[in-house]
């Protein structure tokens, strides 16, 4: 059997194989980002999801990429929590780059971007993946990200500078204190996916002029630092990865018109296209 996973900071999602390629199983678990948690959480909550318990003796090839596992240090830390778990499994541990670039992959060469609960970007020719810029995390980089956007709502909420409807809606949806946001921000593993829960109250609200316009400043602000310094910007398309780009795209595109950049791809959910990839350019099924 074969494990395919695309692992981002807040879930991942599972597929597994049978030899022949035919689908086994789907499934999803928490995220395994190496920068938030302690690898040894990855065979606890892997062993929680029955299902893969179950068959786990039964997986040869394992497929995991993940946010967090751009140095070599994440990735042999991660790559040894899969082997345990898999015994009998060939491990493969990439970035979430990689699995980005897999998935959006048309035929032609492409910058390629995730933005989801955090956010980074590469250029793909098809064979070599190249990545000119860090991934800086939370704290000083995910532009654009679920997580950057909910930084802005309570930042402005907590200074006062939303409109007064959206301030009255922010207390009534969530009645937070600034000692619960500090004690949840600055003493949380997932922090990062903390602050991307309340782009939940922005994308049910995105229509509303003020966050059309914050929203938009906050993609031209990803553009800027995750696109534009790509020497090959303005000649192929950006295709985009994850529920952020997704939800937010007609803003993307408007945004990213202005920079006179072209938008290609935009897909929500990876996995689908990425077990695709395998099956076709790693597997031969």
């Amino acid at each position: 059997m074969i494990a395919i996973i695309d692992g981002g900071s807040t879930k991942c999602d599972w597929v597994i194989l049978e030899n022949s390629g035919k689908l086994s199983l789907r499934t999803t678990t928490l995220g395994f980002n190496p920068n938030i948690i302690n690898p040894d959480f990855i065979p606890q909550e892997i062993n929680r999801n029955q299902d893969l318990f179950f068959l786990k003796n039964h997986i040869e090839k394992v497929f995991f990429y993940g946010s967090g596992c751009g140095t070599s240090h994440n990735c042999k830390k991660v790559h040894k929590e899969f082997a345990e778990i898999f015994p009998n499994a060939e491990v493969s541990v990439r970035e979430d780059m990689t699995a980005a670039a897999y998935a959006a992959y048309n035929g032609s060469p492409a910058i390629v971007c995730i933005l989801g609960t955090g956010s980074n970007s590469c250029f793909f020719d098809g064979e070599r993946i190249r990545v000119d810029l860090p991934s800086l995390g939370f704290l000083i980089g995910d532009e654009g990200s679920g997580s950057a956007l909910g930084k802005q709502l309570l930042r402005r909420f907590f200074m006062k500078k939303l409109p007064k409807d959206l301030e009255e809606d922010f207390k009534q949806t969530y009645n937070l204190t600034i000692e619960e946001a500090i004690q949840k921000m600055y003493h949380n593993p997932r922090a990062n996916a903390y602050l991307g829960e309340f782009n939940q109250f922005i994308a049910n609200r995105r229509k509303h002029p003020y966050f059309q316009n914050m929203v938009f400043d906050e993609m031209k602000n990803f553009l800027d630092y995750q696109v534009l310094p790509y020497p090959e910007a303005r000649e192929v398309e950006v295709n985009f990865i994850g529920y952020i780009a997704f939800i937010y795209e007609d803003i993307l595109r408007s945004a990213a018109a202005e920079l006179n950049l072209k938008i290609g791809n935009v897909v929500q959910k990876p996995i689908e296209s990425l077990v695709n990839y395998h099956k076709k350019y790693m597997l031969n099924l």
